[in-house]
């Protein structure tokens, strides 16, 4: 017997495109501001610099518009731990050498060539199953993939080079959408990392300028839902959406205050699970 298909996730074009490109127009601004000595400070992610985050971005970029990844031998850096971790490493030591100037030009005229190409893109071309980061989905969701990633660098960009973002930044599209792709993975997260058992109905409030509320209930099977019916949750977990953030991204609370993280109903069970929130490769 088959595996049954797995379930296509169909986004919005528009709404997509405009979260991935006001994360561009926010990073062209940052960088644009930057001094030399900023470019090479030290951000979060070992071995990289605000330079090597920036060239992993347009490496990726270039890479998706069907340029072939160069051949280099600085995938073997002592941070990297996999095969995706060796090709972003071979973008960023091909990028190396240029200057501040040269890398913000280039992350421009790349990023002006994607925008060209995927606002051309179809509907059915948008919505057709693809490889993803996430397994095999819609282009779209790697497209809000691709959000969340030039969000969260954006963001260790700021923290390397303290300049965080204003409160009011985090209501963009960019960051809704960020979030919306990290909601995804929490059904593994709760369920497979943190070890939440079946019949647990968890609920993630995150405040501060990120607020919302996950739930994720496992009947068998984990899944996000939109409420738990007439049921109350078993584990409820409170934490600043910032710093949620930097938890399931493995990212130190750099330019802000780590918030006291609150617990109802299983402690041991929100305490696990938050102690194993990192997902990201």
């Amino acid at each position: 017997m088959s595996s049954p298909e797995r379930p296509r996730t169909v986004l919005d074009k528009d709404d997509v495109l405009a979260g991935l490109f006001g994360s561009w127009d926010s990073i062209d601004a940052l960088l644009a501001g930057l001094t030399p000595e900023q470019w090479q400070a030290p951000t979060a992610l070992p071995g990289w610099t605000v330079h090597d985050v920036v060239a992993h971005i347009v490496g990726t970029e270039t890479m998706l518009s069907g340029q072939p990844v160069p051949e280099s031998g600085a995938g073997k850096a002592d941070h990297v731990r996999n095969e995706i971790g060796s090709l972003n490493e071979r973008w960023v030591d091909h990028l190396r050498s240029r200057s501040p100037e040269e890398m913000l030009a280039t992350f421009r005229d790349v990023a002006a060539q994607r925008r060209s190409a995927l606002t051309a893109m179809s509907d059915d071309e948008w919505n057709t199953v693809t490889l993803t980061p996430a397994g095999p989905d819609s282009f779209g969701r790697f497209m809000r993939v691709r959000v969340f990633d030039c969000w969260m660098h954006e963001n260790d960009i700021r923290d390397a080079v303290s300049a965080p973002a204003a409160d009011g930044a985090y209501s963009g599209a960019d960051a809704r959408l960020a979030l919306d792709e990290m909601t995804s993975s929490m059904g593994f997260v709760v369920a497979k990392k943190g070890g939440a058992p079946d019949g647990s109905r968890v609920e993630l409030n995150l405040t501060g300028p990120l607020a919302r509320t996950i739930r994720v209930a496992i009947d068998g099977r984990a899944a996000v839902v939109a409420d738990f019916g007439d049921q109350q949750p078993t584990a409820v977990i409170s934490v600043d959406g910032r710093q949620f953030v930097r938890l399931a991204g493995g990212r130190p609370m750099t330019g802000h205050a780590p918030q006291a993280i609150e617990y109802g109903g299983d402690g041991a069970v929100g305490t696990r699970i938050v102690e194993n929130l990192n997902y990201v490769i």
